[in-house]
C-alpha cells in the first residue's frame, strides 16, 4: 500500500486534495493531461473529479479550468503500454460543459498532438535525439498513431516555426501518422456499405476514417456553408433538422442510440473558397465548431475521394497516390495527407499539428 506521505512526496496528491496535472494546448483544443496512476481507478470517482476540475456542469465553467467550450473541456489520460506496437496508451475523455457527462465515445486528434511531449516529460518515453517518435495506442478506437516530437538536446521543446489555422503564433511541428483508422468506431469505413444514403430526405455520406461523421451538402440544408459559426448556432430550425438526421444515422452507423453521445459529428460541405479541397461547417454535435476536428477532417477528406459521396462532386482533389488536401473551415484549413493504394483506397492518413505546454502542477 502506498502511504499518503509517499504520495505527497512524489507529487501525486496534496493534503487538500490536489491532483498532479499538465495543462496543454493540442492543435486547436486544450485540456488537462494526466497520468492514469494520478487519477482514481474507479471510473465514477474519476469522472466526478474531472467534472470538478473543469467546473462542469455550468455553461461558464466558472468554478473550474474549462473554457466554457467543448474544445477547451478535454482530458488526456496517459499510461505506459504493454503492447508490442506502442510505447504508451492514450485515453481521450470529453468533459461536457453544461451537463454532468464525461465520455470516452470518441477520439481527439487535436489533444493527441500533446500526448507525445507529455509522455516524454513524465518519463514514460526516453528522448532519442533531436526528434523522438512516440507510438501511441489510442484506447478509444484501438488504433496506433506515431507522433514525432521535437526534442533538441534530449529535451521536449514546443518552440518552432509551424503555424496552424485557428491558433495564433507558431510552435514546433508535431507530425501525426495513423495506422489503419478506417472503421475506428463503426467497424467499417462505410458502415452502411454505401457511398451515399438518403436520411430524412437528405443525401448523406456516413463515414468513419478515425471519426464517425455524417457528410451533407450545405445547400441541401438550406445554407451556403460559409456562414459564421455563431449564426449557425442561433439557427434553431437547422439544428433541429441536423439532430433528427444524426439520431437516424446513429443506428445505421452501428453507434446505437446517439441521443446522449458526442458522435457522429455533422459536417456540411460547400465548394472551397481559399484554394483548398472543400469548405466545412461541422457540428460537434450540437455546437458549430470554430474549426474542424482533426479526425473529422480526415474522414471528410476521405469521403471526397469516393466518387458517389455527397462531397465528391464539389471537392477539388489532387492527382497521385499521395494527396495533400486542405479541408477549409471557419478559421482557415486543416491540412490532411492521404496515402492511397493503386486502386485509390486510403491506406494511411496523417496531418501536422502543434502543441504547447501551458502549466504543470496541481489542479484542485
Amino acid at each position: 500500500m502506498i502511504r499518503l506521505r509517499d504520495q505527497l512526496a512524489r507529487g501525486v496528491i496534496m493534503a487538500d486534495g490536489g491532483t498532479k496535472c499538465m495543462w496543454m494546448r493540442g492543435g486547436t483544443s486544450k485540456g488537462g493531461y494526466f497520468l492514469a496512476d494520478d487519477l482514481p481507478q474507479d471510473i465514477a470517482e474519476r469522472d466526478a473529479l474531472l467534472l470538478r476540475v473543469m467546473g462542469s456542469p455550468d455553461s461558464r465553467q466558472i468554478d473550474g479550468m474549462g473554457g466554457a467550450n467543448p474544445l477547451t473541456s478535454k482530458v488526456a489520460v496517459v499510461s505506459p503500454s504493454d503492447r508490442q506496437d506502442a510505447d504508451i496508451d492514450y485515453l481521450f475523455l470529453q468533459v461536457f460543459v453544461d451537463q454532468a457527462i464525461v465520455t470516452d465515445a470518441q477520439n481527439c486528434g487535436n489533444i493527441l498532438a500533446g500526448v507525445g511531449g507529455f509522455a516524454i516529460e513524465r518519463g514514460l518515453v526516453a528522448a532519442t535525439g533531436d526528434s523522438t517518435d512516440v507510438r501511441i495506442f489510442m484506447r478509444n478506437t484501438g488504433q496506433v498513431a506515431t507522433a514525432s516530437i521535437h526534442t533538441p538536446g534530449g529535451m521536449v521543446s514546443y518552440e518552432g516555426g509551424e503555424a496552424i489555422d485557428g491558433v495564433p503564433g507558431m510552435s514546433a511541428a508535431v507530425p501525426l501518422v495513423f495506422d489503419d483508422v478506417a472503421g475506428s468506431m463503426c467497424g467499417a469505413l462505410l458502415p452502411t456499405g454505401h457511398e451515399v444514403d438518403v436520411v430524412e430526405g437528405v443525401e448523406v455520406t456516413m463515414i468513419d476514417n478515425g471519426m464517425p461523421i455524417v457528410v451533407m451538402r450545405a445547400a441541401d440544408l438550406g445554407i451556403t456553408g460559409y456562414e459564421a459559426p455563431a449564426g449557425l448556432d442561433s439557427d434553431s430550425g437547422l439544428k433541429a433538422r441536423l439532430e433528427a438526421i444524426r439520431l437516424a444515422c446513429g443506428p445505421l452507423m452501428n453507434l446505437g442510440d446517439v441521443a446522449e453521445k458526442s458522435v457522429p459529428k455533422m459536417t456540411m460541405v460547400a465548394p472551397a473558397r481559399h484554394g483548398g479541397a472543400f469548405m466545412t461547417r461541422s457540428f460537434i454535435p450540437h455546437k458549430c465548431h470554430d474549426t474542424i476536428g482533426v479526425f473529422a477532417a480526415v474522414s471528410a477528406a476521405t469521403a471526397a475521394l469516393l466518387a458517389g459521396s455527397s462531397v465528391a462532386a464539389l471537392a477539388s482533389v489532387p492527382e497521385g497516390p499521395r494527396k495533400m488536401m486542405a479541408v477549409e473551415h471557419p478559421n482557415g484549413a486543416t491540412a490532411c495527407v492521404l496515402h492511397c493504394d493503386d486502386r485509390g483506397r486510403v491506406e494511411r492518413a496523417g496531418m501536422v499539428r502543434t502543441a504547447r505546454k501551458l502549466f504543470d502542477g496541481m489542479v484542485f
